[in-house]
């Protein structure tokens, strides 16, 4: 029977498949569940939580007006519209036609994707893939950085900066050291660790003021480079290739080094960032703003969706893709397995996850979308919109969904499912997450990436905490 958390209760971990609560949060009811068995306490990294932190859209367009002045929609623009056949008699049908084709290029190329911005799961939250740091959005232009293995370093470290506004994603490198990239309005951010006579370098040819200096009582970042994004587009997508490099590709004779992606809801082109150079190549496909970016963990598949329903598969080898369309609205968070070989997707209209599975080996796109049922969930959360927010750890056997709205006493938990791969997809539900404070939900939430004793699950609440929950169900780990 999955574990449910009472009222005014407060998750702590999960040991073999229950989901242990307390009333309140403390180091030492942490201590005596899991921190026995890891030798360490993941503590709350509390945060001054801003309104509008759940990265609400720009203010809104002004509406389109008609030829009258009239705002569309209203009383007066209806009777416009109704003297539209006078007035073609009193205007040439040249000029009707131009008014006509000149409307229908604003309504389709002006960055009305913005609206529907905070419906996709932007990563807010991003575990270092080597060490035990964990950094996570913490207003609109500041980034909290925990490092849990450095002891002089109790309180977090704040990164911020004249360049770093509106912030919206952050992932860290594979394989690059302590270096962060941190989307924001204009371009990313690039952070790296400092270390007393080994200071990080600022890429040769970046303005001086880039080089500010975090604050916190731990290890000192610098803000090393500024990649602009074209036309000042509000970078809300990025993601790392998985090894920090670029695979074998096509679109320059020569990639060198570390490479990342990253894209714009304004904007229907992504790139790719030789990040050495930081120099940028703009790959498109289509006309509508893209929500999400995902490599695969091989590096052999990309996958990139767009708000007008459809989403692209591409293999990186030569750098082709196949086109795919959705029926339940456009893809609001993707997930790949540890191998690279299906990719779990929620949509926007639906309370059934989308799974792709490749059915021959890269570089080959024959695949096939298959749907995954969460019979459980949706037998108690009858009311819910669909799923909000989605994280599926690197071993793919722990899968985390939070759902919008849904039942008072299911509103802002996190549910918990055990995952199967044999050779589709299965799920079990284990039981919900439950965030401190009054009336919890969850913001951002990711999984560590090579956590080795089990999924290590981050949340950022509405109620101004950061937790971290080990998922235990190994029989080794436990005594």
């Amino acid at each position: 029977m999955a574990s449910f958390p009472p009222l005014g209760s407060v998750t702590i971990c999960e040991v073999n498949r229950e989901l242990i609560t307390a009333n309140e949060l403390s180091d030492d009811r942490a201590n005596a569940t899991y921190g026995k068995i890891l030798g360490m306490v993941f503590s709350p990294v509390p945060f001054q939580l801003e309104q509008e932190l759940e990265r609400s859209p720009s203010p809104s367009p002004p509406p389109l007006e008609s030829d009258t002045g009239e705002q569309e929609g209203t009383p007066a623009a209806a009777a416009a519209a109704a003297m539209a056949v006078e007035v073609v008699q009193k205007k040439s049908l040249v000029a009707v036609l131009e008014g006509f084709v000149s409307g229908c290029l604003r309504r389709l190329f002006y960055p009305n994707d913005v609206h529907l911005l905070p419906e996709v799961d932007l990563k807010g939250v991003s575990w270092h893939l080597n060490k035990h740091i964990v950094a996570f959005i913490s207003g609109r232009t500041q980034v909290i950085i925990r490092d849990y293995e450095d002891s002089e370093g109790k309180e977090p470290t704040i990164l911020t900066n004249e360049s770093q506004r509106d912030v919206r994603v952050l992932e860290w490198r594979p394989n690059g050291g302590r270096m962060l990239a941190v989307g924001c309005k204009s371009g990313i951010c690039i952070w790296a660790a400092s270390y007393p006579g080994n200071a990080a370098s600022v890429r040769s040819g970046t303005v001086s003021f880039l080089g500010s200096l975090s604050r916190g009582s731990g290890i000192r970042y610098i803000l090393v480079d500024f990649l602009r994004s074209q036309n000042d587009e509000h970078v809300s997508a990025l993601t790392w290739s998985p090894d920090g490099r670029y695979p074998q590709n096509n679109i320059k004779k020569f990639l060198p080094q570390v490479f990342q992606t990253s894209a714009s809801y304004e904007s229907s082109a992504f790139t790719v960032w030789d990040v050495a150079q930081g120099m940028g190549t703009p790959i498109r496909r289509g006309l509508g703003g893209i929500s999400t970016l995902k490599w695969s963990p091989t590096g052999d598949y990309f996958f990139a969706s767009k708000f007008d329903g459809t989403f692209y598969l591409w293999e990186t080898n030569t750098w082709t893709s196949e086109q795919w369309s959705s029926t339940s609205g456009f893809v609001k968070g993707a997930t790949w397995d540890p191998d690279g070989r299906m990719i779990l997707l929620a949509f926007s209209d639906s309370s059934t996850l989308g799974s792709v599975h490749f059915a021959s080996k890269p570089p080959s796109l024959d695949a096939h979308l298959l749907p995954v049922d969460l019979p459980e969930i949706l037998s108690l959360i009858r009311r819910s919109k669909g799923i909000e927010k989605i994280a599926w750890d690197d071993s793919g056997e722990r899968l985390a969904l939070s759902f919008k709205d849904g039942e008072d006493i299911y509103r802002g938990l996190i549910a918990i499912y055990d995952t199967r791969r044999t050779p589709l997809i299965s799920t079990s539900l284990i039981g919900f997450i439950r965030g401190p404070g009054e009336n919890p939900r969850p913001i951002s939430f990711s999984f560590h990436g090579k956590f080795k004793q089990g999924p290590l699950l981050s949340v950022c609440w509405s109620t101004g905490f950061c937790c971290t929950y080990p998922l235990l169900f190994r029989s080794h780990m436990l005594p």
